[in-house]
């Protein structure tokens, strides 16, 4: 349920670090079977990557990962606003690298939402990108080889 949390729904005017009014502790989604088409779309990566283990399903890890919509080389780890470095604890700092750098031929990182705080995870750094508005324009720079070099944000 911690996408229920987390995550930003437009349709239903939730914004992200709220519950949504349709959450039902100990139960799950109180509208299940009519929640909305971005509801029934999403799967987190803990549901769809049989190697994360049992630490990783979001309500232990208290954060959710997934590939942007718009750019799948681009993962978005949606933090709990109550746990904001929850994601620098052993094991999901290293594994999250692990991820960015095995990828990095193909400009793979991480953008970590932690509130408006942004921080992104590159192949050979952590960059804060600071505070920033709900709307923002990611600006990203790479190198010949395709790797990601840099990030910064701009408001939208």
């Amino acid at each position: 349920m911690m996408c229920c949390k987390v995550l930003p729904i437009p349709e239903m005017a939730k914004p992200a670090g709220q519950w949504c009014r349709h959450a039902v502790t100990g139960r799950g989604c109180g509208i299940y079977q009519d929640r909305p088409p971005v509801c029934r779309s999403f799967y987190c990566h803990w549901l769809v990557d049989p190697a994360l283990g049992p630490e990783w399903k979001p309500n232990k890890a208290k954060f959710v990962m997934y590939p942007d919509r718009d750019n799948q080389d681009i993962y978005n780890v949606m933090v709990d606003p109550a746990f904001p470095d929850a994601w620098t604890k052993p094991p999901f700092l290293a594994g999250i690298r692990n991820w960015v750098t095995g990828g990095a031929a193909l400009g793979r990182f991480a953008l970590v939402h932690a509130g408006p705080r942004l921080t992104a995870i590159l192949p050979d750094r952590i960059v804060d990108l600071g505070t920033v508005k709900s709307k923002f324009v990611l600006i990203r720079e790479r190198d010949p080889s395709g790797k990601t070099i840099a990030v910064r944000v701009r408001a939208d």
